[in-house]
């Protein structure tokens, strides 16, 4: 987006970047989009866009822990230290939040992100709050808390500090490979059963990695970081996901296969969602990459969709429902079977120690 918010009109393949244009948000009341006028104003502005730059926004949280009641989510609790991701993975489901912020879900998800940077001050208050009911957070679920502006603001390591002080149990969700900067904490957290890490893996083929996820780890590099905490003793499952009819799904049971020998203990995965803006994310991005099978893919979604391009019941949402997805559940059951996948053992809650709260007098009393 240019410095006066005037949108460039076409949806272009910008390298580094997954969405290809400034999608408008759902809550948008107006949008200013570029026309040419004949006199290249239009490409002076295009090329201003091709590669926009990360800006990052610090914010204080008044709360940082998220609650559901998802009959089809594994965790009733949730912490996300930023908002927007640069990882830029084009199918992220989580982009149409960010039209509550009046950004793109398309662009601005990736290159607008906001670090919360009292992110473990909000979580240690929370563990101090009496009546506080202990059972475990999944930490990174909207946006990956390994992203790239982990490596500068520490926001994950420090709420991985403060949980293993309240000995409070958790679960990492992850493309990144920087995981295994923490596995000093993991590690001994692990021998305690109090964490669990399950890497997502979508692509074992690099080249279309670096279209659909262009700033997550390469799949070989979270394989090899799957590796290194597997043989820590870090409890490790993966969740091949999403799965793309005619783009991915060919390769389920060669990423499952990979993830095992890598030391993957458990295994899922979930069917490409399209919620919201997302489907004209993901359309523009089908459009410009596979022009020539568009069509087809969208036609399977459809199929497995009651006609639609998404549908969000619960309990559909992730598989979806039809041929296609009968045969995807019977693929995914074969091969999860024959490579001897378990499940991860459950995370321990009678550990917990409440955490003091701060006190002006400090550890006086």
């Amino acid at each position: 987006m240019s410095s006066n918010g005037v949108r460039p009109p076409t949806a272009l393949v910008r390298k580094g970047r997954g969405s290809s244009s400034w999608v408008a948000g759902r809550f948008e009341k107006q949008t200013a989009v570029a026309e040419d006028d004949g006199w290249d104003a239009l490409q002076v502005l295009e090329d201003e866009a091709i590669s926009p730059q990360t800006v990052v926004t610090e914010e204080r949280a008044r709360s940082i822990v998220s609650r559901n009641s998802s009959p089809d989510i594994g965790f009733s609790q949730s912490v996300n230290p930023y908002r927007g991701c640069e990882h830029g993975c084009v199918y992220c489901f989580a982009r149409p939040s960010h039209a509550y912020l009046d950004l793109s879900p398309g662009l601005d998800f990736e290159t607008r992100l906001f670090a919360k940077t009292n992110a473990a001050e909000r979580l240690r208050a929370e563990f101090a709050r009496p009546g506080y009911q202990c059972s475990p957070i999944a930490l990174g679920i909207n946006t990956d808390s390994y992203q790239p502006i982990e490596r500068r603001y520490g926001l994950t390591r420090a709420l991985i500090e403060v949980m293993a002080e309240a000995r409070h149990p958790f679960s990492l969700v992850t493309k990144g490979a920087g995981v295994v900067r923490d596995l000093d904490l993991l590690a001994p957290l692990a021998a305690d059963g109090l964490v669990s890490v399950y890497f997502s893996v979508t692509t074992l083929d690099n080249r279309l990695s670096a279209r659909m996820e262009p700033r997550a780890a390469a799949p070989h590099g979270r394989l090899r970081a799957m590796r290194t905490l597997a043989d820590a003793g870090v409890p490790v499952g993966v969740i091949v996901a999403p799965v793309v009819p005619m783009i991915t799904d060919q390769e389920l049971e060669a990423i499952l296969e990979a993830a095992r020998q890598a030391g993957a203990a458990s295994a899922t995965y979930v069917l490409l969602r399209l919620p919201h803006e997302l489907k004209t994310v993901w359309r523009e991005w089908l459009d410009l990459h596979y022009p020539e099978r568009a069509a087809h893919v969208m036609s399977l979604m459809q199929q497995m969709h009651g006609g639609r391009d998404y549908d969000s019941r619960f309990g559909h949402r992730k598989r979806g429902e039809g041929p296609f997805a009968d045969l995807l559940a019977a693929r995914f059951a074969r091969a999860r079977r024959a490579l001897g996948f378990g499940n991860l053992p459950p995370l321990r809650t009678d550990r917990f120690r409440p955490l003091r709260p701060d006190s002006p007098q400090g550890e006086l009393f």
